[in-house]
């Protein structure tokens, strides 16, 4: 993993008291600006059924392709998500699933990533895109 790569890692672990991230125990096992790969467990995001939760599964991505436009965006710039959708394949039950976004289009003002999650087996639970808002960082940010 690249230096960048560590540098956010270990930024977004300390941002990670009370978020959304980690109340779902999202890890991040990859990072660059044209791919991010991050897991989660099934068991604590799922609906009254037992089955993962298909919000649950846009979080995942949304997490993911958030954090890859982040890299893309750089120094003294955010990302922010302003559109997502999700096909949801098949039910997850138990274990993990692992999603990885790949990036379709890295712009100056918008960056593209297709997320696909698997289960533990590598079948497909979900597809995923995410296109994000690149800005310049607001003051106090």
């Amino acid at each position: 993993m690249s230096e960048k790569s560590e540098q956010v890692l270990s930024s977004l672990s300390m941002m990670n008291g009370g978020t959304l991230g980690e109340k779902m125990g999202i890890e991040l096992t990859e990072v660059t600006s044209r791919r991010v790969v991050g897991r989660m467990p099934v068991a604590g995001n799922t609906q009254p059924f037992g089955l993962l939760h298909g919000g649950a599964s846009v979080v995942l991505a949304e997490s993911l392709g958030s954090v890859a436009a982040m890299m893309h965006a750089g120094e003294g710039q955010i990302a922010v998500g302003i559109e997502i959708n999700a096909t949801h394949h098949r039910a997850a039950r138990s274990g993990f699933v692992t999603g990885v976004a790949t990036a379709l289009s890295l712009g100056r003002t918008l960056a593209t990533y297709d997320v696909l999650i698997t289960d533990d087996d590598g079948n497909r639970v979900c597809t995923s895109r995410i296109t994000c808002l690149i800005r310049p960082t607001p003051p106090g940010a």
